[in-house]
């Protein structure tokens, strides 16, 4: 009977043994378990490599929080930059230079107004005066020869031409009259330089015409203020 209970217990033993070699959870190479822990797994390392290459690229296009664009001149600045305004002449089509001549005059006769009140020169004042007198003519003439192109007259200046008249602003005396006339040279410059490119290749005759014939008296407002400027500085 001794016999027969230790061969018993050495029979449980090796069977429980076994049982437990053979557990799902270990499971071996092709089970069920194994499959799904590699899975697993696997579904993790992808997750993870799919936001290290989110992560990176948004580094590398600097459109993340810590990839710092460039200072890049853009929106109201530019538009109000000299440089690049004058930068556009050459491709400028004929409703975009009539547009841009007319918010030009708004800017001569809205300033010339102020400017024949506020100066403290003389000849400051006159030339001012001028300057609302030829360019309300020439806002006329410009009318009929936008009105046939379907053309609208701005009712507000062009960013360009706001921020020169902004300069004015808090300016008195002999610094309102430097900065004036500082003020003309560079806009009868400009006017100058955008008109040319239209006397010479217009998509309009009318157009063509029109720059033609306003060139002189731009330039004579030119060479006048480069003369005031002078004097008053």
């Amino acid at each position: 009977m001794k016999a027969i209970s230790h061969f018993l217990l050495v029979g449980a033993l090796a069977l429980g043994s076994a049982c437990s070699s053979t557990s799902p959870e270990t499971g071996t190479a092709g089970s069920p378990a194994t499959e799904g822990t590699a899975a697993a797994r696997s579904n993790e390392s992808t997750t993870n490599n799919v936001g290290v290459t989110e992560a990176t690229g948004t580094g590398v296009n600097g459109t993340g929080a810590g990839a710092p664009s460039p200072a890049v001149a853009t929106g109201a600045d530019a538009a109000a930059d000299p440089t690049a305004f004058m930068a556009t002449f050459a491709t400028m089509q004929d409703p975009v230079f009539l547009m841009n001549a007319a918010s030009s005059n708004m800017l001569e006769v809205r300033t010339g107004q102020m400017a024949a009140q506020k100066a403290s020169n003389a000849d400051v004042r006159k030339y001012a005066q001028m300057m609302v007198s030829h360019h309300t003519q020439a806002t006329q003439q410009l009318k009929a020869v936008a009105a046939p192109l379907g053309v609208q007259m701005p009712t507000a200046m062009m960013p360009v031409h706001q921020a020169m008249a902004d300069r004015l602003q808090n300016k008195s005396g002999k610094d309102f009259d430097e900065t004036y006339m500082d003020m003309m040279e560079t806009a009868h410059k400009m006017d100058i330089a955008m008109f040319e490119v239209k006397s010479k290749a217009a998509e309009t005759p009318n157009v063509q015409s029109f720059a033609t014939n306003t060139l002189p008296m731009l330039r004579s407002h030119y060479d006048m203020a480069n003369s005031l400027e002078k004097k008053v500085d």
